[in-house]
């Protein structure tokens, strides 16, 4: 399958539709990127994360943010949730006998997350996991190079998860690694996700900032000043 790809604010976005996208994942290697407003943000400013996500094997639009700028700019693509594509991708490895690994979260979230999913997908094959909470970076890739998974989810939380999976790359090159940030959260039932018409209408966002105030300074003013550059992008294009 070939990948069709268009430029938000400089960074490339693969269109493919959910089912597209996990087809393509399931038999590709190296890095997943499910890309968001904070992500484009962060990599406007430091070039080296920049080229992390214009090297990566799939770039999904992750969060409505994503999917309004690429709207104002032409393109119609709908959002593919980082937590709905990684569990799929669980599910569809398992069912191929493959190995799943997990890093990241808090011990506990780990271990209830571990729990559940062997409780919902009983073949799955878990060969290793590990909570974020690491202090030797190297010990963790040298387990992970032991286990040999077929695919590797990283709930650190971005950048470190997709500078973690950029160097897993090079250690394991047979290895699908996809950042899933705040997923283990909602696998292991600590955080319930929006009601599906909230899903639905782009607004998961807003119901898990109502949830958890805190987040509401991660979100602006990120958020609407990504949108009024991308509106800015529209207008230069046209010049």
């Amino acid at each position: 399958m070939e990948r069709k790809i268009v430029k938000l604010q400089g960074l490339p976005v693969d269109t493919f539709s959910f089912d597209d996208a996990v087809d393509y994942a399931l038999h590709s290697h190296g890095q997943v990127v499910t890309i968001n407003p904070e992500m484009i943000a962060y990599a406007r400013k430091n070039k080296d994360f920049a080229a992390i996500i214009e090297n990566a094997e799939l770039i999904t639009p992750d969060g409505i943010g994503v999917e309004i700028g690429l709207k104002i700019l032409g393109n119609s693509v709908k959002r593919i949730a980082g937590v709905e594509l990684a569990r799929k991708l669980i599910e569809m490895y398992t069912a191929e006998k493959k190995s799943v690994a997990l890093v990241g979260a808090k011990p506990e979230i780990l271990a209830k997350t571990v729990e559940n999913l062997k409780n919902q997908i009983p073949e799955i094959n878990i060969v290793y996991a590990q909570d974020g909470y690491f202090t030797d970076e190297q010990t963790v890739f040298d387990a992970l190079k032991n286990a040999k998974p077929d695919l590797l989810l990283t709930a650190l939380g971005s950048p470190k998860q997709e500078i973690f999976n950029n160097r897993i790359k090079e250690i394991l090159p047979q290895t699908l690694a996809i950042g899933v940030g705040g997923s283990f959260d909602v696998w292991s039932g600590v955080v319930k996700r929006a009601p599906v018409i909230w899903q639905k209408l782009g607004l998961e966002w807003l119901y898990r900032t109502l949830k958890e105030p805190k987040r509401f300074k991660r979100i602006f003013p990120t958020l609407p000043l990504f949108v009024l550059s991308v509106i800015k992008e529209r207008i230069f294009r046209k010049v």
